[in-house]
């Protein structure tokens, strides 16, 4: 049996554009249920092209095929905060990515999670020589752990990576956790996001294995 690692990270009433209520009880329904109150870019999620008017490409139409395949581990590991991840980061991933890989960048930024000064406005982000790579050697999926591929608090920057990204169809997900955990530099991947029509983006379980 596979050792499936799980990337994702979990739901709670204190990470940022979450909340949940109370449906039902089972003393008083005979069931337990919570309303849930997601905001579509909220903890491991993926966008979509519509995200920054790429184009009407909604989060329902990616298929499982498009979310699931061969990945390489990237080590950025030593980029500080606020930095660039560069191509010089994949060092020799670089000669042995096939077109149609993805990449996961290995931060270790999830460990600020439950810090969001430092975890959304402090990220290392994807730089624009590193976005164009990722088109022209047509990269699947981009995986990283902030909560976004670019400085949510510039708006330039952040519409600019993301257009780049996805305008070239790469897909891209956001707030991975775990990816210490994965031996070696290459592994499956699989990102599913949940089906939701016309959706800007969504909530995903991301895991991880090796063949």
């Amino acid at each position: 049996m596979k050792d499936i690692i799980d990337l994702t990270m979990t739901y709670h009433e204190q990470m940022p554009g979450v909340k949940f209520e109370t449906a039902r009880k089972l003393d008083k329904d005979g069931w337990n249920a919570k309303d849930l109150h997601l905001y579509s870019h909220a903890g491991t999620h993926m966008d979509a092209p519509f995200h920054f008017g790429v184009s009407n490409n909604f989060i329902n139409e990616f298929t499982p095929n498009d979310c699931t395949g061969k990945a390489w581990v990237v080590d950025a590991s030593d980029v500080g905060n606020s930095a660039l991840v560069e191509i010089h980061h994949l060092r020799e991933i670089e000669k042995e990515f096939s077109e149609g890989d993805s990449l996961l960048i290995k931060t270790g930024w999830s460990k600020f999670a439950d810090q969001p000064e430092i975890y959304r406005n402090q990220l290392p982000r994807i730089s624009e020589k590193l976005a164009v790579w990722c088109v022209e050697n047509y990269v699947k999926m981009l995986g990283v752990e902030p909560p976004s591929v670019a400085d949510v608090n510039n708006l330039k920057e952040v519409t600019s990576i993301h257009q780049i990204l996805l305008g070239g169809n790469v897909i891209i997900v956001e707030g991975l956790c775990n990816l210490d955990l994965i031996s070696g530099n290459c592994c499956q991947f699989m990102a599913l996001p949940i089906k939701i029509k016309n959706g800007d983006g969504a909530p995903c379980r991301a895991i991880a294995w090796k063949e």
